[in-house]
């Protein structure tokens, strides 16, 4: 039998700046190795960051150098050694290595070699890819935007909500549900939204906001769809639909400060040119209505001044159509942070809605877009409040009006008006780190093409 593995006391990579000149213990993984005759060189990882470890034959005995020789990728390792510092290395620091005991012998070839792999590869390895460089650095970031989420939102005296899971009727659209059958005797629906359940916390407590994963059954294979992703939907009681606009704002940028203040390296491990990103810390989001939308799109496509990622047969959008990929990337294009498109036809919006009252044939809604081609990555509205015309619009969509009984009851009793919005978590994410497509914005993505692992 093996003794046991001491693993007490050890000092996490991130810490090691804190430490040059002192001899510490890290419990790390080996990604990868170099050297010759009496020099190896080993690049370790232990969660919180990575470092360089140098093993020197001299500084060392014999059994330990052997050790880090036979040492594989991905291996275990208990390493005891100095901390330097040195400014070309990340971290500023490197590790002489003292001594060096392996906890556990790898079985077999490590399938993730440094050598070039395709997506779906690694995708297909998802559960180990998760330790190398790229997706550290885009969990990470991902961990520090949720955290963000419920500093901002504590910080304004919201109360978190949770929404249920199951819900036995759909809030916008019935085809993207996901159907559950309820032991052969009823059905059920997986969750495509938080809201409704949210405005009923937000009469009961003013500020609420639901943070947990949704489901759309939708059949998409682009870059910015998932069938399970994650959702933050705060709901205000009373607000109005400018109200609603100026929380968005503020709460986004709050979002893009936070990552740009706490994540330096991560940004720098994916390449992301932060600048790109320094008009949305700002805040000052550019306004627009759906019309006035729809002739920006017009002019751009009649010039030919598309950006180089919308293909030159885009055609305008009509009045009453919905904007599509490509015409938000435009909408986009001219703007260092995100912009808010208000006012949508009410005939392509959700029957809760509120229309305005200048204007009937539009909804006090609105819909941010990121820049940069990263495309919608909220949508909000002002709610009706009046019983009558919410049941009107029910009953006008062919909704049960029974599965809304609860929903209306919120305006039978204290109705008031009040807004709120639903923010795509991945969307985001993918947005501040400047990466191509959501599946990467998610631990473990399911899609269309992949359930697994």
């Amino acid at each position: 039998m093996k003794a046991p593995i001491n693993l007490s006391t050890p000092t996490s990579i991130a810490a090691l700046s804190r430490h040059i000149g002192q001899t510490v213990t890290v419990n790390a993984w080996l990604t990868d190795k170099s050297g010759k005759g009496k020099l190896q060189f080993l690049k370790l990882r232990d969660g919180s960051g990575f470092v360089q470890a140098t093993v020197f034959k001299a500084d060392v005995s014999e059994e330990v150098f052997e050790a880090a020789k036979r040492l594989s990728q991905e291996q275990s390792v208990i390493v005891v050694g100095e901390v330097r510092a040195d400014d070309r290395a990340p971290g500023g620091v490197e590790l002489s290595v003292r001594d060096l005991s392996p906890i556990a012998e790898t079985v077999g070839e490590y399938p993730i070699t440094p050598k070039e792999h395709g997506i779906e590869f690694l995708m297909d390895h998802r559960h180990l890819w998760l330790r190398h460089r790229r997706p550290w650095a885009i969990l990470r970031i991902r961990d520090c935007v949720q955290r963000g989420v419920t500093d901002f939102f504590h910080s304004q005296g919201f109360v978190r909500f949770d929404a249920p899971f199951f819900t036995p009727n759909a809030a916008e659209d019935t085809t993207e549900l996901f159907e559950i059958d309820l032991f052969g005797e009823d059905k059920a629906y997986l969750s495509q939204t938080g809201q409704l359940h949210a405005e009923a916390g937000a009469l009961a407590f003013g500020k609420v906001y639901t943070f947990g994963p949704t489901f759309r059954a939708e059949k998409s294979k682009t870059r910015r769809h998932l069938l399970e992703f994650w959702m933050i939907e705060p709901e205000v009681a009373p607000s109005t639909h400018a109200q609603n606009m100026d929380l968005q704002e503020a709460f986004v940028s709050s979002l893009v400060r936070k990552v740009l203040s706490e994540c330096q390296e991560e940004l720098g491990l994916l390449g992301r040119d932060v600048s790109r990103l320094a008009g949305a810390a700002e805040g000052n989001y550019p306004r627009v209505t759906y019309t006035e939308a729809l002739e920006i799109i017009r002019t751009h496509i009649q010039t030919g001044d598309l950006p180089p990622n919308v293909q030159p047969d885009v055609q305008p959008v009509e009045w009453g159509d919905d904007l599509g990929a490509p015409h938000e990337t435009i909408l986009g294009y001219h703007h260092d942070r995100p912009v808010i498109i208000e006012k949508y036809p009410a005939g392509i919006k959700a029957f809760y809605m509120q229309p305005d009252p200048v204007d009937g044939r539009v909804a006090l809604c609105d819909d941010m877009i990121a820049p940069e081609g990263y495309g919608e990555i909220i949508g909000g509205s002002e709610r009706i409040h009046d019983y009558a015309l919410l049941k009107e619009r029910i009953e006008a969509q062919g909704l049960p009006l029974e599965a809304f009984e609860w929903y209306l009851d919120l305006r039978r009793y204290g109705s008031m008006p009040h807004a709120g919005f639903g923010m795509g978590l991945e969307r985001v994410i993918a947005w501040i780190c400047g990466i191509d497509h959501i599946r990467e914005a998610i631990p473990f993505p399911r899609m269309l093409t992949r359930m697994s692992p």
